[in-house]
């Protein structure tokens, strides 16, 4: 791990190499896999319609990793916004004691509602991560900070500011609806969402 943080330490330029030596603790923390979650749970296909405290987000949204953190965890507080992303930015300002900020963007793949400057208040204030049903941007840089970033794809275009969204309501992408204070797990083999915490 030391070996690759002296590595982003040397190759970010934008973010400054002190938040990434904070960060580290984080970095390095463990996160459950889904597929044991799921195992642990006695989760299987057959029990996926009926099963109402855990929830897995469809694999068909292709959600890409973008983040130096593919796995991430930590309890859900959302955002619904479509095209305009101040409440994204005024959320990763606030302290985030390890949440995931899970954005409902509608979907949309003609603009980005997260670059590496609003990426960078997310890592310096403690979030875990985000998932954003959306698009992304400054992926290169994104790549380089210890946070969990789960997007559809990228979009060089920013967003505008013209509509503030709404905050800790509940949202529905994937077929699960994420609603704040439940807890969500992600990593290479998908998106788990449940009602409590979760062990292996």
């Amino acid at each position: 791990f030391q070996k690759n943080l002296d590595n982003m330490l040397r190759g970010t330029s934008r973010l400054a190499a002190t938040t990434l030596k904070a960060a580290a603790p984080r970095f390095m923390s463990a996160v459950p896999p889904t597929p044991d979650l799921c195992d642990k749970a006695n989760l299987d296909v057959s029990k996926l319609a009926t099963e109402s405290k855990i929830k897995i987000v469809d694999p068909a949204m292709n959600f890409k990793n973008f983040g130096g953190k593919i796995a991430f965890h930590g309890p859900v507080s959302t955002i619904k916004a479509y095209e305009s992303n101040p409440t994204v930015r005024k959320a990763f300002e606030e302290p985030g004691e390890g949440r995931v900020l899970v954005v409902d963007a509608g979907g949309s793949l003609r603009c980005a509602m997260l670059g590496d400057m609003i990426a960078e208040f997310g890592v310096k204030n403690g979030w875990a991560g985000i998932i954003m049903y959306g698009c992304i941007r400054d992926s290169k840089a994104i790549a380089e900070m210890p946070i969990g970033v789960k997007a559809l794809n990228t979009h060089p275009v920013k967003s505008h500011k013209k509509d503030p969204g709404l905050r800790d309501v509940p949202v529905m992408f994937g077929g699960v609806t994420f609603k704040p204070g439940q807890f969500v797990y992600a990593d290479e083999d998908g998106i788990v969402v449940s009602d409590s915490p979760m062990e292996t």
